[in-house]
């Protein structure tokens, strides 16, 4: 770091007036990020030195590399020193494509469950008012296809009502909506560093500003929302915190409550996608239990059924704001099919669908117990239930993500790099692993294999991807 770049620092904070110090050097280290004059990896000064060239004693310097770190800015290491991060808290993110078919629900092989899948279905169609279900319907659900989708959320939500459940085709189409509604184009989204690359698209689609919240293995950082919500304009905090899409890990109930303590203090709505709530055990609130009057909680039937269905359902905050958020998804979808919720509300009422959940726990269950035998020797994180993992790669034998799960795709394994899922130009050395999808145990099996020698073997891995 420059000479001359501390003395213009020590002429700001000689002009600062009553402002804390602290945070007036957080405040320049992320101005000169932006500014192009600090560049990741750039090492900044010994905190004794910062204190010395800027008139401040050192623990106004500790506490303002730890203010800068607590934004995302630098990283701190011990014997080493503090070093600029190549991160951009607040982005617009890429309409760049990402993989959509890669973390697909298992598909149980079980002829006694399709038959019965395709039973319901031929059932509800013949017995369906046809003329009536392909003419124009209201936005939302009828009454009785809301019923039945109330009594899924109150699996997760038990204060649910139904006046304030929407339906809607699909959790993703959902999620456009309530960003449309609740988002202006001044204000940013709270996300995860590590989240489901839909938002991403989301986003960028609707020229939308995703602001990262840095996170640990439980989830954000509560310090971090905290500080987005005193110094940007939060329109909403976004979340999947059960079996997180990519980690499969499940944030702790303290957590929750500390993120929704923050949230109602500064009254910030929170979209919570439960896509994996259904087949998951996690036993921790949801944030529409915890703050009910802010959160809309959205799941659906892909993760637990099939993503062919395109059904999904909201819980809003009241009935006022389930009305605006039907009026969102008219003007975005016209309305859904109403055959299809025929259909899944037979599935729902005659038990198919707790059937399949069960079925695709089983063989998900089953499936784990050889994945964690075959990556024994590796770094991965698999919750009870998923059909899909995080494996971390060493980071001694500087392997590229990207590349790595290109080369593994070719080789039939569903693999995408960790940067897909990163909201912070800082991915990590991870890759994401579905094994669902309509893929045999073992299928599965051989897959995992070509995993593990290719993770087991680098030297064999430097031959494969050249």
């Amino acid at each position: 770091m420059s000479t001359s770049l501390l003395a213009t620092w020590k002429k700001e904070l000689d002009n600062k007036g009553k402002y804390p110090a602290y945070k007036r050097i957080a405040e320049l280290i992320n101005e000169n990020i932006e500014s192009g004059k600090l560049q990741p990896q750039d090492k900044l000064p010994p905190m004794r030195d910062l204190a010395e060239a800027l008139g401040i004693n050192y623990s106004t310097a500790s506490r303002a590399y730890s203010e800068a770190k607590k934004r995302g800015l630098i990283d701190t290491t011990t014997g080493s020193g503090s070093f600029v991060k190549g991160k951009v808290p607040a982005i617009k993110p890429s309409l760049a494509p990402y993989e959509m078919t890669m973390n697909m629900a298992i598909e149980p092989a079980i002829p006694t469950l399709i038959e019965e899948i395709k039973d319901g279905a031929l059932s509800s169609i013949a017995s369906a008012g046809l003329l009536s279900s392909i003419r124009y319907q209201d936005f939302g659900g009828s009454p009785e296809t809301k019923q039945c989708f109330l009594g899924l959320i109150k699996r997760r939500v038990i204060n649910a009502t139904l006046d304030r459940v929407v339906s809607c085709p699909g959790i993703h189409s959902g999620l456009v909506a309530l960003v449309t509604q609740l988002c202006s184009n001044q204000q940013i989204i709270c996300v995860d560093s590590l989240t489901y690359p839909g938002i991403k698209t989301i986003a960028a689609q609707l020229g939308k500003t995703l602001f990262s919240l840095e996170r640990d293995n439980d989830g954000p950082l509560v310090n971090a929302f905290e500080d987005a919500c005193k110094t940007h304009d939060v329109a909403a905090l976004y979340i999947n915190p059960t079996m997180q899409n990519p980690t499969s890990t499940s944030i702790s109930k303290s957590r929750r409550e500390a993120l929704a303590d923050v949230a109602l203090r500064f009254s910030i709505p929170i979209i919570e996608d439960d896509a994996y709530g259904l087949i998951s055990h996690d036993s921790a609130p949801t944030f529409a239990t915890l703050a009910p009057e802010l959160t809309y909680y959205i799941n659906g039937l892909s993760k637990c059924f099939g993503p062919g269905m395109r059904t999904g359902f909201i819980l809003c905050p009241t009935h006022r704001k389930a009305e605006y958020t039907a009026g969102a998804l008219r003007s975005l979808n016209v309305m859904e099919n109403p055959i299809m919720h025929v259909i899944v509300c037979r599935w729902i009422n005659e038990g198919t669908l707790d059937h399949m959940i069960q079925a695709i726990k089983r063989e998900a269950n089953a499936r784990q117990v050889m994945i964690k035998e075959t990556l024994k020797t590796h770094s991965v994180s698999m919750e009870e239930n998923a059909f899909h993992f995080w494996i971390k790669l060493p980071k001694h034998l500087g392997w590229n993500p990207s590349d790595l799960a290109t080369k593994l795709r070719s080789l039939g394994v569903n693999a995408v790099s960790g940067a897909a899922f990163a909201t912070d130009n800082n991915p990590p050395l991870a890759l994401r692993i579905c094994f669902g999808g309509p893929s045999s145990r073992q299928h599965c099996q051989e897959q995992m294999t070509i995993l593990s020698e290719l993770l087991n073997q680098p030297a064999h891995l430097a031959r494969v991807m050249s």
